[in-house]
């Protein structure tokens, strides 16, 4: 952590001046420091007074390391269907779980589920971990970090895997935090180090400038979280065999500070941009939120979803569902129209893997261009109404 010493902090702005993520301000003549800051030591190395300093909390050595064994996915599970992002994550898994010769394992939780255990086997799973009770009907995350911890403890798998879902980022650092566990956040690449099996662990940072390879050599198990849509699921296998083992959660674990009063799934949940063959995406080109209009128009005759990127979203053109990028889903399409959408990277990195791109532009330098299979340079006003019209002819 960054620690301050405002006995020798003059209020000379220094630090300010050379922060790069905002992350230092001077407040009551004293330097105050945000959650922006990554600790990259800038401010260390200009304060002329010597006031800051970084201090580095002790590495803590696990000692039985050696007795974790296994890859192991939590499933799961959404208004009583399993989430899709838990079969990506038995493809991965899998992968993973030959690469290292050792078991693939599935936890479950919920109420009325084990209908779902034959195609998570089907879907790569060695083992089932089914845990049922009238309690895990309605998800609340004391409860399943509870039960998932236990499970760890006792299993002792050597990589935990889950979704980068709004479950998984909520229960997912509860669980690390319980067994004491390091955990790599949105997640889009994975693999296993062959000269000693780590887990390695890519993401992007920097505000998705860089994509950073992290691991956690000294704790097991070795925990992430991965984006949806960017890892693909294993082809099922019906004839595949696996094991279910019934576990019967305890009464301690059970209990939550958390009453659900009622569930309520809203229209805008049903919006799954991330499960559709074909997206027409808007971004600030549009200029107002009635560009919208043209593009569910253009979206209507090619049978897609409309989706965004951030600025159209945060200008309230849009609501979040609809966001793809960094900070919204990713997604991978067959054919993905990118109109008035500038192609920065935090917004590539949500996009870049659908199979065509069609960028309408008036830049001719933006960075689209550079992702794009088809790139159309002009007035999208222009541009989408022509390709409306020629759409309709084709169809007559």
């Amino acid at each position: 952590m960054l620690l301050i010493d405002c006995e020798k902090c003059t209020a000379c702005a220094v630090c300010e001046s050379s922060c790069a993520f905002a992350a230092i301000t001077v407040l009551d003549d004293c330097a105050v420091v945000n959650e922006n800051c990554t600790l990259c030591g800038a401010c260390v190395e200009n304060c002329p007074e010597e006031a800051l300093r970084i201090e580095v909390a002790e590495k803590r050595q696990q000692e039985d390391i050696q007795e974790f064994s296994g890859i192991m996915v939590f499933a799961e599970c959404r208004h009583g269907v399993i989430a899709p992002v838990t079969y990506e994550l038995l493809g991965i898994g899998r992968k993973l779980a030959d690469q290292r010769k050792v078991p693939l394992s599935v936890t479950i939780l919920g109420h009325g589920i084990e209908r779902y255990c034959d195609s998570l086997i089907a879907g790569g799973a060695d083992t089932v971990s089914l845990v049922e009770h009238e309690n895990l009907a309605q998800f609340r995350e004391d409860i399943f970090a509870q039960i998932l911890a236990c499970i760890i403890r006792e299993q002792k798998p050597e990589v935990v895997l889950a979704g980068a879902t709004a479950i998984g980022r909520s229960v997912i650092p509860y669980v690390a935090t319980l067994v004491g566990a390091g955990l790599t956040a949105d997640c889009t690449k994975l693999e296993i180090r062959e000269e000693d099996g780590m887990l390695l662990q890519t993401r992007p940072a920097f505000g998705g400038n860089i994509m950073a390879t992290i691991e956690c050599p000294h704790t097991r198990p070795q925990m992430a979280t991965v984006r949806p849509k960017v890892m693909a699921p294993a082809v099922p296998d019906p004839a595949r065999k696996g094991q279910i083992l019934r576990i019967e959660a305890l009464a301690e674990e059970l209990r939550s500070a958390v009453e659900v009063l009622e569930s309520v799934q809203s229209d805008e949940d049903q919006v799954n941009i991330q499960e559709v063959e074909a997206l027409v995406s808007g971004g600030r080109g549009l200029a107002s939120e009635k560009g919208f209009v043209l593009l569910r128009e253009l979206a209507a005759e090619l049978n897609a979803a409309v989706a965004a990127s951030r600025a159209a979203v945060y200008s309230g053109w849009i609501p979040y569902p609809h966001q793809v990028g960094q900070t919204g889903k990713t997604v991978s399409p067959k054919l993905y129209i990118a109109c008035g959408i500038s192609g920065a990277i935090q917004h590539a990195v949500g996009m870049q893997s659908a199979e065509v791109v069609v960028a309408i532009n008036r830049d001719v330098d933006a960075p689209i261009f550079n992702i794009a299979t088809y790139g159309v340079v002009g007035d999208l006003y222009e541009v989408i109404p022509e390709l409306i019209r020629q759409l309709r002819e084709v169809k007559k």
